[in-house]
């Protein structure tokens, strides 16, 4: 098997318009385990939620064999799901808090990709950007059905919507895929304050810049200066 190196960056801001952050990231470089949680629910609500994410997940342990990493991540977001309700119920009176998430694991050639909501996982690789996870929202629904068209998409009311989060409902579903690392491969995890902000192809000539670090500093600076309505979230992974 071959084994892969990767270097990483990490950085979060609150964003151009909101003065609190609810967004989480985690930066397990020497584990190859990265996640970005997006929290939902206001003060002492979606912070929380997002935290306890972050936090739990950096307790797994991944000297096991991929497939058991896989499965404890997994069980890891299903047993935060309960304890962010039963925190909803003793601590915010029952009302929805939760948070969206997307977590990479890599070991040797091998990525893994789990996620929950509208935070993505893109990877940059030969000069184009390709989104791996796929949103769970109601405008991507709506989109897969034929309902409305890409370009009604981008602009839709209902574009904040989504159909899973952690905590926020009361059974969790958490998407899993596969992805075959490359050297000189970019991951990128992101919260919606990103990518709503920033288009795709902007995104993609930032992932251009030869240095992780600064290729995350001006995605912040850029979405800030685009006007970012949200927290705005940023991991980026190189392959070496």
């Amino acid at each position: 098997m071959v084994q892969t190196h990767w270097l990483s960056s990490a950085a979060t801001h609150c964003g151009a318009v909101r003065n609190m952050n609810e967004d989480a990231f985690l930066n397990r470089n020497n584990d190859g385990l990265w996640v970005v949680a997006d929290g939902m629910g206001g003060h002492e609500a979606g912070e929380v939620a997002s935290e306890m994410i972050t936090a739990s997940l950096g307790r797994v342990d991944v000297s096991q064999p991929l497939a058991d990493v896989v499965d404890a991540i997994e069980d890891t977001l299903l047993e935060v799901h309960h304890k962010i309700r039963t925190y909803s119920r003793t601590h915010c009176e029952g009302r929805t808090m939760g948070s969206t998430v997307v977590s990479l694991f890599v070991r040797e050639a091998v990525g893994v990709c789990l996620w929950a909501g509208d935070s993505r996982l893109y990877r940059y690789r030969n000069g184009e950007l390709q989104r791996v996870s796929e949103d769970h929202s109601q405008v991507n629904e709506m989109l897969a059905r034929g309902m409305i068209s890409e370009q009604e998409a981008v602009d839709h009311p209902a574009s904040n919507v989504i159909t899973r989060a952690v905590g926020a409902s009361e059974t969790l579903y958490v998407d899993v895929t596969l992805v075959e690392l490359q050297p000189g491969d970019r991951y990128l995890l992101c919260s919606d304050g990103l990518y709503g902000a920033l288009t795709e192809a902007e995104i993609a000539r930032h992932l251009e810049t030869a240095d992780v670090t600064r290729a995350t500093g001006e995605l912040i600076e850029n979405s800030l200066a685009a006007g970012a309505r949200d927290n705005v979230t940023v991991v980026v992974v190189q392959v070496q």
